[in-house]
């Protein structure tokens, strides 16, 4: 396993993303690795980064302005061959058929519930590292 794994967070709001790196800690899991987080507060920002590579994962907020995570979420599916798994924060639970309809590969409600959020993250990162095994 990579001592470290880099998360990609993207909200426009600052505590949204706060929240998230909090939730996860320095791990989100007894055996996940060292999370490092690249944040980005628009789209652009976000593409700019998937375009470097060496993302580990990504969490979206479904709820960002101007475009949403969903929309987001799907795009990047669409458009990066082996996209790396995408965690969707939804405004409500009722919400998670829309993140399936984005292919994200889990959803948790907002605000970020630490040990759930951790869970999902957690294993993101188990499925991201047995694939790249």
């Amino acid at each position: 396993m990579r001592p470290t794994a880099t998360v990609l967070v993207y909200s426009d709001d600052s505590n949204t993303r706060e929240q998230v790196r909090l939730a996860t800690g320095r791990r989100p899991a007894p055996d996940a690795p060292v999370v490092e987080f690249i944040e980005c507060a628009t789209p652009e920002a976000v593409l700019r980064e998937m375009d470097k590579g060496g993302i580990d994962a990504c969490v979206l907020d479904g709820e960002a302005v101007p475009m949403g995570g969903m929309g987001m979420c799907r795009q990047l599916k669409d458009e990066i061959f082996q996209c790396p798994p995408v965690l969707v924060l939804i405004a409500r639970p009722q919400d998670a058929w829309l993140a399936t309809w984005s292919r994200a590969d889990a959803a948790v409600a907002l605000p970020v519930e630490p040990v759930e959020f951790a869970g999902a993250l957690a294993s993101l990162l188990r499925t991201e590292r047995l694939a790249s095994a």
